[in-house]
């Protein structure tokens, strides 16, 4: 285990599968994922419990696709958060967030339930990205906020600005365009932000992150007190982001764009027209097939397979 520890840092990365659900996705540690939703509601909202529910969803019909969530909670009052990490960029991810929320909307009211009796849950997903989602302006809009990295979405009437319906919201957290330095911390939110971005690098609990919500991470999230097990999955879940990371990187650099990563090889026209044209091209989907065999070879949650390269959960079902 010493071997391992040298090159793995103090801490364990969040940014991780295994991370994320280390610190988040466990009961006994949920008082995390509770203060860090409050800081991103910032008073909109008091989340004061959290009940873990199922993560896997199977469609009402045999053709409707399978959706597995990171993490998926309800609140003291009702209310349905669902919590994605996503490592690498997504084209469709809007699309992706929408569905999810819809499945669960969907499912709030009863099967042959007569009468209009349609109240339903406050359903709120929460995005944490490590990528730019607008970074090729497919947005359309320009985003002129002093929070860029900040999304805060609501259904609101587009003349007046006002909040249509207040029951459905979407907040993700664009990581790699939040610069901000210990000094311009602000917010509960500025130092979770920070902290999930640096915690791979640092070696203490930092003077300027509050002890009193921060303190449990950096006593749990020690890699020296990792079971033997837990380890091993820790090592396999970074390896996978590596591994990831590289074959996203390869992509950019040839100019040889996934087709479903819009903009990925930006400047390089002729790659980018090709792939948005003809989508995933042939040789790249060789490359995504062989890298899913690979990890799932190695024991890799199936929906992780399929998150980091790509292809569909029954593509990788298949294998």
């Amino acid at each position: 285990m010493a071997r391992s520890k040298k090159h793995l840092g103090r801490y364990v990365d969040p940014r991780t599968d295994f991370g994320w659900k280390f610190y988040f996705g466990r009961e006994d540690n949920k008082i995390l994922l509770i203060e860090f939703l409050n800081s991103l509601f910032h008073g909109e909202k008091i989340i004061s419990d959290l009940r873990y529910k199922p993560v896997e969803h199977d469609g009402d019909y045999e053709e409707m696709r399978r959706v597995v969530f990171d993490l998926h909670c309800i609140g003291s009052d009702g209310e349905v958060f669902i919590i994605e990490m996503q490592q690498l960029f997504q084209e469709f991810f809007k699309d992706r967030a929408v569905y999810y929320t819809s499945r669960l909307i969907n499912k709030q009211l009863a099967r042959g339930k007569k009468g209009s009796d349609y109240y339903l849950p406050e359903v709120y997903f929460i995005g944490i990205l490590e990528f730019d989602m607008d970074r090729n302006g497919s947005s359309g809009i320009s985003r002129v906020t002093e929070r860029p990295y900040f999304y805060d979405v609501a259904l609101c009437d587009k003349l007046t600005k006002e909040i249509f319906y207040d029951k459905l919201g979407y907040k993700m957290i664009s990581l790699p365009l939040f610069n901000k330095q210990p000094e311009e911390l602000k917010t509960v939110m500025d130092q979770w932000l920070y902290l999930l971005k640096h915690l791979s690098t640092m070696d203490r609990l930092p003077s300027f992150l509050d002890k009193r919500i921060f303190g449990l991470i950096f006593e749990i999230g020690e890699i020296g007190k990792l079971t033997e097990e837990e380890l091993m999955s820790y090592e396999a879940s970074l390896k996978h982001k590596r591994d990831a990371e590289s074959v996203f990187n390869s992509a950019k650099k040839s100019g040889e764009a996934l087709g479903h990563a819009k903009g990925l090889a930006e400047g390089l026209a002729e790659g980018l027209a090709e792939g948005k044209a003809k989508g995933l091209a042939e040789g790249e989907r060789k490359k995504a097939l062989e890298t899913a065999k690979a990890f799932k070879e190695m024991g890799l949650p199936i929906a992780d397979i399929a998150k980091g390269t790509g292809l569909s959960v029954e593509e990788v079902e298949k294998l």
